[in-house]
Parts: structure tokens; C-alpha cells; sequence
């Protein structure tokens, strides 16, 4: 017994310093103002709006995704040095890097950064932050707004088509909802029934 609970704590200590990379933006005059995604080396990442968000967006990235944000944020010494460039340039909302894994620990806040791996790995999570917030706006035209439903489909196969957009799979249960529905218009679920195809196509042939 003892050593079950032992084994059980071990787990939930490596779990508790898996690495983690934190990303915010805040930009009053922006929409959103205020923007941040946390993303879990195993892929979990949640996407919040607002710091006292009791039901934010749970969504997971796929393997090349998360190897993408961990392996720049690796090459920027997980933000143990500065990013701001000192420059005067407008104000264009200060973001905000940080890492984190069990006592490790490195941050740095900066409005315009001239370092291009920096910038890549600014414009991953702009692309996440895209992505989720046109997740918000299906699923906003769903519930409420059926005419508009063919507009945020739209809108989504177009940032898919830019590649533009991350974790396609977390937009299948609202696709699916729209094909099965024939309350939406006809073009609607159309478009969204050859979206659900290209984003199930993307997925692994070993899942």
C-alpha cells in the first residue's frame, strides 16, 4: 500500500513540473483587450479572455504543434533573456512569454521584439488565439444567430486555407452540429461538412 502511494506521489509531482508555456497579450484599444493561452507540453492548452474566466477553452494541440511552440521557445533560453527591442515604436499591446518546469522558471514582457524567433513563436500563438476565438464566434452564430451561421464558416475555411489555424479537430462537434441540422442553410452545412472532411484527414493514420 505503501508503495502504491509512494508511486502516486512520484506521479503527481512529475505531472505538477511537467514543462508549460504561458503566453499573454494585453492591448485595451485591441479585440480582444486581453488575451492568454497556457499550453502543456502533452498538448493541453486552455484559452482565456478574462483572468477570472471560470469556463475557459480547453482544447489540445497536436503533436507538431506543441513540438513547434516548445522547441522555439527553447531556442529563445526559455525566456531567460530580454525580447524587447527598446525601440520607439507605437504601443502594440505587451505580451508576455513565460516557462515553466517544477523550479524552472523564465519570463519576459515586451511590446515589440526584433528577434525573429521570437516573432515566429508570437505569430503560433496569434494563430491560437485566432483559432479559438473563431471557435467563440461559430459557436456564438449556432445558438444564436442561425443567418450568420454560414459566415463563420467561412471565415474558418478561410484561416484554414491560410493555414492559419490550429487544433482543427476542436471545431468537429460544432461542424458535425451544423451537417445534422437542417435548420441552417443548405450552403452552410455544406461548407461545413467538406470542412469536417479536410480536418478529420489531417488526423494521424495511427488514431
Amino acid at each position: 500500500m505503501k508503495l502504491v502511494s509512494a508511486a502516486l506521489v512520484f506521479g503527481l509531482c512529475a505531472a505538477a513540473q511537467s514543462p508549460r508555456i504561458f503566453y499573454s497579450k494585453s492591448f485595451p484599444r485591441s479585440a480582444p483587450p486581453y488575451s492568454q493561452v497556457t499550453v502543456e507540453r502533452d498538448g493541453s492548452s486552455v484559452y482565456m479572455e478574462d483572468l477570472k474566466d471560470e469556463q475557459p477553452l480547453k482544447f489540445k494541440l497536436t503533436e507538431t504543434e506543441v513540438s513547434t511552440v516548445f522547441s522555439l521557445a527553447s531556442k529563445l533560453d526559455n525566456f531567460k533573456r530580454p525580447l524587447e527591442s527598446g525601440l520607439k515604436v507605437a504601443n502594440l499591446g505587451q505580451k508576455t512569454f513565460r516557462y515553466e518546469n517544477g523550479t524552472e522558471k523564465g519570463e519576459q514582457k515586451f511590446n515589440y521584439s526584433t528577434d525573429e524567433t521570437a516573432r515566429v513563436l508570437l505569430d503560433v500563438f496569434e494563430r491560437i488565439v485566432d483559432s479559438e476565438r473563431l471557435l467563440i464566434d461559430l459557436e456564438r452564430t449556432v445558438r444564436f444567430d442561425r443567418i450568420g451561421v454560414n459566415q463563420a464558416v467561412m471565415d474558418l475555411a478561410v484561416a484554414f486555407d491560410k493555414k492559419r489555424l490550429v487544433a482543427p479537430e476542436q471545431f468537429l462537434p460544432m461542424l458535425d452540429r451544423i451537417v445534422n441540422n437542417d435548420a441552417f442553410v443548405h450552403l452552410a452545412r455544406q461548407r461545413a461538412a467538406s470542412l469536417a472532411d479536410a480536418f478529420r484527414g489531417q488526423k494521424p493514420k495511427s488514431e
